[in-house]
């Protein structure tokens, strides 16, 4: 072996060990950043709340004497330096204790695991009709890209994104409920099925997956019904932006060499955006899925309450009218969690799929 044939091989092996290295660092690196973005948003959430006053006088002050006030917010320990409840709130959430509600005394644990299904439900529905909505919407544009139908695509993705997500659910709801009568017009199933499904043994709280446990079309075709509107609301705003996305990545593909040489090979351009454009043009899309996840749990708040469809959103705008301000904080803070987990999962999925994200 020469010299030469060593340092390639030299080469090779500290290659193939640094990606490895540098996959292991990158995930312990994402992983280590959940700490930090949940201690932010836990922090502002819990210093927001405090602006209005203590959550006790918000929430009852009106109907308690001063006396019996100045009790509750003892026992509840509001009545001492705001560091120290925050020190104390720090560490309750560091071991899963979110506290519990003020209006009707339920611990934050078990909203969420009551109400949390039903969000999940709605996500995941949304986030299909946006992968199914912008990708191939993008790839159509990226190939009639500066025709006409490409700038009709555009201002619908602007659209798209750029509507309040209640005020396209009411629009949804004014057509296709009040108008053409096809769908419902809100809640996740009509009440006699929710009965039904409420009554299985072991429920998972998704309406979906009891429905089809139970091998019953009816059930099955209206927990479907109830589903469409508000998953097309919420996920209209995220199919634009990949839309968007796919579009400007796709005809940065078919600008790179390789494409040129299919190009130059006779190859059509309809297989070059479809085998040759496709995939790269998805990484981004992954990429950016987490951030996109989020919005959805915040826009769901505006979607369930729209469509009343009872979710951890729908149960978060009634503790905001009840003034529950403890609530607000538990729920919120459960959200972030759930966000930054979701974001950290994401990170790794990017990572794998594309190593380049990893340095």
């Amino acid at each position: 072996m020469t010299i030469a044939d060593e340092r390639t091989v030299g080469t090779t092996a500290t290659a193939k060990t640094g990606g490895g290295s540098g996959l292991g660092r990158y995930i312990l690196v994402r992983f280590l950043l959940i700490i930090p973005t949940v201690l932010i948003l836990v922090t502002l959430v819990f210093f927001l709340m405090r602006v209005v006053g203590d959550p006790i006088t918000a929430s009852v002050g009106g109907r308690l004497t001063q006396a019996q006030l100045a009790e509750r917010l003892h026992a509840a320990g509001y009545d001492r330096p705001i560091l120290v409840q925050y020190g104390e709130y720090l560490g309750q959430v560091f071991t899963g204790d979110f506290g519990r509600t003020i209006t009707d005394n339920r611990a934050i644990g078990e909203i969420l695991v009551t109400y949390g299904s039903a969000t999940l439900e709605l996500v995941l529905y949304s986030l299909v009709v946006a992968l199914v909505v912008g990708i191939p919407l993008g790839m159509l544009a990226a190939y009639l890209r500066d025709r006409f139908p490409d700038a009709v695509l555009r201002v619908f993705a602007i659209l798209c994104y750029a509507t309040p997500v209640f005020f396209a659910g009411l629009i949804l709801k004014l057509v296709f409920s009040v108008w053409l009568g096809w769908f419902p017009l809100g809640g996740r199933a009509s009440t006699d099925v929710q009965l039904i499904l409420g009554r299985i043994s072991g429920s998972t709280g998704i309406n979906t997956i009891d429905a089809l446990r139970t091998g019953r079309w009816d059930l099955i075709s209206d927990v479907l019904a109830h589903a469409v509107l508000p998953a097309v609301a919420l996920g209209l705003l995220t199919a634009g932006v990949f839309l968007r996305l796919v579009r400007t990545n796709v005809i940065g593909t078919l600008g790179m060499d390789y494409v040129d040489a299919a190009r130059s090979r006779g190859v059509r351009e309809s297989r070059l955006v479809r085998r040759h454009a496709y995939k790269p043009a998805l990484i981004p899309i992954i990429t950016v899925m987490g951030m996109q996840i989020a919005l959805m749990m915040g826009g769901a708040i505006l979607t369930e309450t729209t469509f009343e469809w009872r979710g951890l959103g729908f149960q978060l705008a009634q503790y905001l009218g009840a003034r529950d301000y403890v609530a607000v904080q538990g729920i919120v803070a459960l959200i972030a969690v759930i966000v930054a987990v979701t974001n950290f999962v994401v990170d790794v999925i990017a990572a794998l799929v594309d190593p380049r994200v990893r340095y």
